[in-house]
């Protein structure tokens, strides 16, 4: 039960970052090279929500019906999916940094990876094999971290 309330505050988190950025509009890039990573980013998530199903949509970072994913983007990331709103949101910041829009960026990152962590404590109770494919993909970096 703590776990969902967290789960879902690290989601709120990340939402009204998100909110603020759109409001103060720092949230997409403007250079092309920028735009180019945000559009991957976008692509990834797309590439993930596909491999997944729509079981993926759900407030808290508990686990769902069905086995263990580990196919496409999975193959690569533990998660795909918040990696690709990470990816986005720090691309919209470098070519203009500021404090408050790198406070609201480093707030979704904080909300993305505290679901992380918390969804990486249901997945390992709920599948055995996790901790063996967490070893051959890497949580937000490819071949990093």
């Amino acid at each position: 039960m703590l776990k969902n309330v967290i789960s879902l505050s690290g989601f709120v988190i990340a939402a009204t970052a998100l909110v603020g950025l759109v409001l103060i509009d720092h949230l997409f890039a403007r250079n092309i090279a920028l735009l180019a990573v945000q559009v991957a980013a976008g692509l990834l998530m797309i590439w993930a929500r596909m491999t997944f199903g729509l079981r993926s949509f759900h407030a808290a970072a508990s686990t769902s019906e069905g086995g263990l994913v580990t196919t496409g983007p999975y193959r690569i990331w533990r998660h795909p999916i918040y990696a690709s709103i990470i990816y986005f949101v720090w691309a919209g910041q470098v070519e203009a940094p500021g404090a408050l829009p790198m406070a609201l960026a480093a707030a979704v990152s904080l909300g993305m990876l505290l679901r992380m962590a918390l969804e990486e404590q249901f997945l390992t109770q709920t599948y055995p094999e996790y901790s063996a494919y967490a070893q051959s993909a890497k949580r937000l970096i490819p071949f990093i971290y």
